[in-house]
């Protein structure tokens, strides 16, 4: 059972140092020896927008804090993390196209969240394709988890897991590999090509494509040189519902820059 209580309400003319004159509301419960008074509506309005405004400042430092913690263990170097989809130079229709296909990934990452999209980026050094891949992830960034490594780094991970005074496991490993919203994987085929590379790389790429989680996948071999690397199996699972993009032209690296 709960007890009601009586508020008694009033009202007087007040004055504030800021605005003048107002009439002021006050209220009284009937436990209470004392009238609370309203103050100035103009200056409370002020407070409650500082308050609202110190209350969003404090929600993007928080944001950008978590942004910035997930940047340290998302493997992007920090040389890399400048890049974006504007400073991209697209001054030629194929790399228009390159560009337009990173930035639909992001724009309708739900979709390829979906369906477990696999992006692969094939071409010489030096043509952007790490640019547009790292411009996609950074994007995703407040959407998704992204991972960036290349793959002689990945079987390294997963070979450093074998020794004896190893922290983590083998399956621990693969399972952060396999369960991240998008894994950035570069530099596909200068590793030996030996059949202990391919089968760890088919782990990773076929619980991705299990579990439906997307994959951007850089290379510099072609269709073919890339079925005989990764293996048949592996390079299967790319093949349904991927994309292919090719990236044939010169690398811009050492261009002068005007």
């Amino acid at each position: 059972m709960t007890e009601a209580f009586d508020v008694t309400y009033e009202t007087r003319e007040s004055e504030c140092e800021t605005h003048g004159a107002y009439e002021e509301r006050g209220s009284r419960h009937s436990w209470s020896r004392y009238m609370h008074w309203s103050g100035c509506a103009q200056c409370n309005e002020i407070k409650a927008a500082e308050r609202e405004r110190q209350k969003q400042e404090h929600e993007e430092q928080e944001r950008q804090y978590q942004l910035e913690q997930r940047l340290k263990t998302s493997g992007i170097p920090k040389r890399f993390r400048d890049r974006t989809f504007d400073n991209y130079i697209a001054d030629t229709e194929p790399k228009q196209k390159a560009l337009q296909v990173a930035k639909d990934f992001a724009a309708q990452w739900d979709e390829h969240r979906e369906k477990g999209t696999t992006v692969i980026f094939s071409g010489k050094p030096g043509t952007g394709k790490s640019h547009l891949a790292l411009a996609a992830g950074m994007e995703l960034f407040s959407r998704a988890s992204v991972f960036y490594l290349n793959a002689l780094d990945l079987v390294r991970m997963v070979r450093d897991t074998w020794r004896r005074d190893s922290e983590r496991s083998e399956s621990n490993v693969l399972h952060d590999l396999s369960t991240v919203g998008l894994l950035i994987l570069d530099e596909i085929g200068v590793q030996y090509g030996t059949d202990g590379e391919q089968v760890i790389l088919f782990d990773v790429l076929n619980r991705r494509y299990r579990d439906l989680r997307p994959t951007i996948l850089l290379t510099n071999l072609g269709t073919k040189g890339m079925k005989e690397f990764i293996g048949e199996r592996s390079y299967d699972r790319l093949r349904e519902g991927g994309i292919w993009v090719t990236f044939d032209w010169e690398s811009h690296r050492g261009e002068k820059k005007e």
